[in-house]
């Protein structure tokens, strides 16, 4: 996954929900050593009284685009694919302009 481009990231999960931070807790996992040197994250972990909140996750990239991903319909493979897809433009933008 291409995180070069990345400046935000948002969650939000339950860790006493296995379901709903699954995708969250991988999506974390992947992101490099140095993330937070590179990067703002922001992780807000619900208590057990809301432990049936749905998960969010929120991505900010360097041309300002968000994206807030839909966590019910996405699999962690296809977020990928969404950020890589991205941060492909956005490195193109960028040998194109030198």
């Amino acid at each position: 996954m291409i995180t070069r481009y990345i400046t935000n990231v948002s969650t939000a999960f339950s860790p006493f929900n296995a379901r709903s931070g699954k995708t969250v807790r991988n999506f974390l996992a992947l992101l490099p050593p140095n993330a937070r040197s590179t990067m703002k994250i922001d992780v807000k972990m619900f208590g057990q009284k809301e432990a049936e909140k749905p998960a969010s996750l929120g991505l900010k990239f360097k041309d300002g685009k968000e994206m807030d991903v839909d966590l019910e319909k996405m699999k962690l493979r296809d977020i990928q694919t969404e950020v890589d897809r991205h941060s492909r433009t956005l490195r193109r933008q960028e040998e194109l302009a030198g």
